[in-house]
């Protein structure tokens, strides 16, 4: 190759060279304004960040810090700093530094933050007061940088918290509270919330769809639909108890609803107490007798029990309207129910006029044009209005005025009484006395007012009666409230004057004490005489049966010597007339009937002296009645008189003395014989009866006289029937000694029926009081 080559091609690659290097410089060039025209648009917009930023925090009145390694430097807000300088109290030309400085300064709460936010990055949030004003201070760490925004707070803002304040105040709340979407579903919840739900965090209650209570989200989403409050009582279960909430629903400017509850279990617990009280005072009212009426400020019945309905025969249904206090007037009127009044408009005005009045009048009486009286009293009503308590006092006068009488008719009774009586009450007050007190104890009525007590009585009585241990002893039995003390009690005691005082003491069942005195000084004489004379007939008695047993037995040992000879002489035969044995005859019966007479004499007197037993047994009744039948067959068929003999088969055994029952049908058939005719029937009869036998004795004979026999059992009455007139009567006394009695039924012409009641078992020691168990 040439050298000329050589220098084409040197050249030619120098061309190249230098075009290749033109092309790298021009795209370099490019490349270059590309990145100068992106860094351009780059400082734009961060000038124009800038600009927003430093708008921004002008527009919030807000200076904005930057702290690095202690040192305090001002990025925006010069005149927010001047005016957070001044609340502080610091010169308007003050620094960032002298700015931070002041904070730290003014509480070592505030000075704890801040240094933890400039050493370790700790976000804060407080409001430190100076003496021109407050200043919230917000801190956030970024990269090596600490932040620090500033505002200062004065006018109307001065009191309003930071939102990080706001929320820890929420955040203490010991109930639910929380800001809810127009939808109802929180966005922001306190601690008391979360632990309502059971979450930790409100992400974590959304998406385990946990709720406080969706009936208060409705309420949200309610409120945020109408823009007005909407609040809600509302059950819910906080802590393992029911509570009662009232949740409150408020829109928010701005959007979003702020939704907070208040504890008030203790209030409605109170409203429900206050509304069962209620509930048992009207059901109380309703059970009282008096009618019972509110009416409330405006004069509208606001309550009446069933007894004020009655009272006054107003429908239920009307009152149940609620009428006015004059509408009840009027109706009452208009049925005659009210008192009668020539001013009817002054008179309703009158009682409409009580509702000014604040304190209780007296209570007034309504005599109802039908007989009725009330009592009406008015009270003021603690809520207002008036309460009308009307009681119908009828019965209560009627009452009264019959107590009334009846302590005149008592006072009447005891005046009458000869016995001196004073009756005190429980506390020792004198309450009644009669004029024979007045008497007994020579004192004057006026004397025993003023005396009061028991202890002024025994002032005007001991002068008649010295003793005191007797008037303590009966202060004891009025006063004392032991009811062992209060016991009845009675004695004698001896006056001043010598007379003889029987007292005694009763309680009485309202608590009260009757004492009552008597003057027994004659009586005790009176006694004493009769006593005398009881003793003077007692020995005159003993000596007449003395004298009855002695005459009679010296009359029987004679009887007894006639009736022998007597009887000897009738069996002598022939050798006496005939004559002569009809006069032995004679003898000897005259001389029976005289031993059965002293025998009936000497019975009486033994059982007058009650000395007469029975000896009982079981006595078979038709023998008895059998054997009576022929004892007296002889006799009757002398007279010419039949005895007829009538009784069941089955009549059994009586339980008696058999002699004393033969005694006593021996009387009845010997009298029944002599009272009937020749040709006329004696007629025996037993029969048993429901518990007794009665033995039955009838003739036909002439019957007794009806005056006759009111007194035919009388002693002495019978003595027309033969004897001394004892048969009869001992035949009363010998049944009665049996427990039984007898009965006559006669008519004159037409015979007589005597009837011995018995019964079945007879008492054996009725003649011996002493012998009975």
């Amino acid at each position: 190759m040439s050298e000329q080559d050589l220098i084409l091609g040197a050249a030619a690659g120098a061309v190249l060279l230098a075009l290749c290097a033109m092309f790298w410089l021009v795209d370099q060039r490019r490349r270059n304004e590309a990145q100068a025209e992106a860094l351009r648009r780059r400082i734009s917009e961060l000038e124009a960040g800038a600009e927003a930023a430093q708008a921004s925090v002008e527009a919030f009145d807000s200076a904005l810090l930057a702290v690095e390694d202690g040192h305090a430097s001002l990025t925006s807000g010069q005149e927010s700093l001047t005016a957070c300088a001044a609340a502080l109290g610091l010169a308007p030309t003050a620094d960032p530094q002298a700015v931070v400085s002041a904070l730290m300064r003014a509480d070592p709460d505030h000075a704890r933050r801040l240094r933890a936010l400039f050493e370790r990055g700790e976000a804060c949030a407080f409001e430190v007061q100076g003496p021109g004003g407050a200043v919230a201070v917000e801190g956030r760490a970024a990269g090596a940088l600490a932040w620090l925004r500033l505002s200062a707070v004065v006018g109307q803002d001065a009191g309003l918290p930071t939102a990080p304040r706001f929320a820890a105040f929420l955040d203490a709340r010991a109930t639910p509270a929380w800001i809810a979407a127009a939808d109802g579903s929180p966005v922001w919840v306190n601690a008391a919330c979360l632990a309502a739900t059971g979450a930790a965090t409100l992400d974590e209650a959304a998406a385990k769809g946990l709720s406080f209570d969706k009936g208060a989200e409705s309420l949200a989403s309610e409120a945020a639909n109408l823009g007005s409050r909407r609040q809600s009582l509302r059950w819910t279960t906080l802590e393992g108890r029911r509570r009662a909430l009232q949740v409150t629903a408020q829109p928010l400017e701005g959007g979003g609803v702020g939704v907070w509850t208040d504890d008030v279990t203790e209030t409605e617990e109170l409203r429900e107490a206050l509304r069962r009280h209620v509930e048992a005072h009207d059901e109380t009212l309703n059970h009282i007798a008096d009618a019972v009426a509110i009416f409330g400020e405006g004069k509208r019945l606001i309550f009446h029990n069933t007894a004020f309905a009655e009272l006054w025969g107003l429908e239920p249904a009307w009152l149940a309207e609620r009428p006015s206090h004059g509408e009840v007037l009027d109706r009452l009127r208009q049925r005659r129910r009210l008192p009668e009044t020539a001013d009817y408009g002054k008179w309703k005005a009158g009682e409409l006029d009580r509702y000014e009045d604040t304190s209780s009048g007296p209570d007034d009486l309504w005599s109802l044009p039908d007989g009725r009286t009330l009592k009406v009293g008015r009270q003021p009503h603690p809520m207002g209005g008036v309460v009308l308590l009307f009681s119908d006092i009828t019965g209560e006068l009627r009452l009264k005025a019959q107590y009334n009488a009846q302590i005149q008719v008592q006072q009447a009774t005891l005046d009458k009484l000869n016995d001196a009586v004073a009756v005190f009450g429980s506390d020792g007050r004198l309450r009644l006395h009669n004029e024979a007190f007045e008497l007994f104890w020579n004192v004057s009525g006026d004397q025993l007012e003023r005396a009061h007590d028991f202890e002024g009585v025994v002032e005007l009585c001991v002068r008649r009666l010295h003793d005191m241990n007797f008037w303590r002893e009966l202060k004891g039995r009025v006063a004392d409230p032991d009811p062992q003390a209060r016991a009845p009690i009675s004695g004698e005691v001896k006056t001043s004057d010598s007379r003889i005082v029987v007292y005694q003491s009763r309680p009485l069942p309202d608590g009260a004490t009757l004492i009552a005195f008597a003057d027994v000084t004659d009586a005790r004489k009176l006694e004493s005489a009769l006593a005398d004379r009881s003793a003077a007939l007692a020995e005159a008695e003993r000596l007449k049966r003395d004298f009855v047993g002695n005459v009679s037995y010296e009359l029987r040992t004679p009887l007894t010597t006639i009736i022998g000879y007597s009887e000897l002489l009738e069996r002598s035969g022939e050798n006496l007339s005939e004559r002569g044995r009809a006069h032995a005859a004679a003898v000897r019966t005259a001389a029976t009937q005289l031993a059965r007479s002293i025998d009936d004499v000497l019975d009486m007197a033994q059982i007058d002296a009650d000395e007469m037993a029975l000896d009982l047994a079981d006595v078979n009744v038709a023998e008895l009645v059998g054997d009576t039948a022929e004892r007296w067959a002889k006799e009757a068929e002398a007279a010419q008189v039949s005895i007829k003999v009538e009784h069941p088969g089955d009549i059994g055994l009586l339980r008696g003395d058999a002699r004393r029952l033969a005694q006593t049908l021996d009387h009845l058939v010997e009298s029944a014989v002599r009272q009937t005719p020749p040709g006329g029937t004696v007629t025996l009869a037993a029969r048993r009866t429901l518990g007794e036998v009665q033995l039955q004795v009838t003739d036909t004979g002439r019957g007794i006289p009806f005056h006759v026999q009111a007194h035919i059992f009388d002693r002495f009455v019978g003595r027309e029937r033969g004897g001394p007139g004892l048969g009869l009567a001992l035949v009363k006394a010998l049944v009665e000694l049996h427990g039984g009695w007898v009965a006559l039924e006669s008519e004159p012409g037409a015979g007589a029926t005597f009837t011995c009641h018995l019964p079945e078992a007879a008492q054996g020691a009725a003649g011996h009081p002493e012998l009975k168990f």
